[in-house]
């Protein structure tokens, strides 16, 4: 039988008290972070579980290109380190907060064993929109990171056919500027998707979680959020931990 989800934040903590999901913007912008820890705490509040924001204190301040993906996996590692030194029986998870998941292999590898899981919001959504064999595609404005997306769908989509990336006209920095521009150019990138016969859209990057959120409520194609599929597999992690 599975762990009832409202247990989760207290499980294993001996006294009742509240676990907390640290949630780690590999980027160094503080308005991101939050953004993303808000989305984060809504869907894990309900289980219990606290959400606790990092932000790389150095490295790229918005990750466009993989030299600054690559630059980033550092400063994710040491800031979760950190965090659990301080306090590791607190920590219930990690999510990595970056669609190119810099850092999780490497702390996955090394948190794993002490009971603590770590996902990446790129390995959820990819799990998540692959789920069923359906065929799935990417929605984003990072064009220098599509070979690394083409890379993580690979990796996690399980055989899936992936239908590619599609992007917005205009770079990343700009639409970060214009949050109604990112929409509407993100919202053509997902009728393309659509067109290229994807049956799930993932929205590509962290940055790009609020913008997620509106295009789900649009009806364009179904959007797979990037938050919100982390937090859903932490949750699956976690039972499963307390089942074994």
């Amino acid at each position: 039988m599975g762990t009832d989800p409202a247990a989760a934040g207290t499980a294993g903590t001996g006294h009742g008290a509240p676990r907390t999901v640290l949630l780690v913007n590999p980027n160094t912008n503080e308005r991101t972070t939050e953004m993303m820890r808000s989305l984060a705490e809504a869907e894990l509040a309900p289980s219990g579980l606290a959400v606790e924001g990092l932000t790389a204190a150095s490295g790229p301040a918005m990750i466009v290109d993989p030299e600054a993906l690559a630059a980033s996996l550092p400063h994710v590692v040491d800031a979760v380190r950190r965090r659990v030194a301080a306090d590791a029986g607190e920590v219930a998870a990690v999510v990595v907060a970056a669609i190119g998941d810099p850092g999780r292999a490497e702390l996955e590898e090394e948190l794993a064993p002490r009971g603590i899981p770590v996902v990446g919001i790129g390995q959820a959504s990819v799990l998540a929109a692959s789920r069923g064999g359906r065929p799935f595609g990417m929605a984003t404005s990072t064009g220098l990171l599509v070979d690394s997306l083409r890379d993580l769908a690979a990796e996690h989509g399980g055989g899936t056919a992936f239908t590619g990336v599609q992007l917005t006209t205009s770079p990343p920095l700009e639409l970060a500027a214009d949050p109604e521009r990112q929409f509407m150019e993100l919202a053509d990138a997902v009728r393309a998707c659509a067109a290229a016969g994807a049956e799930a859209v993932v929205i590509a990057g962290g940055p790009l979680s609020a913008t997620a959120r509106r295009l789900a409520g649009e009806g364009i194609a179904e959007i797979v959020e990037p938050i919100p599929s982390a937090c859903a597999l932490v949750l699956g992690r976690i039972s499963e931990a307390a089942t074994t």
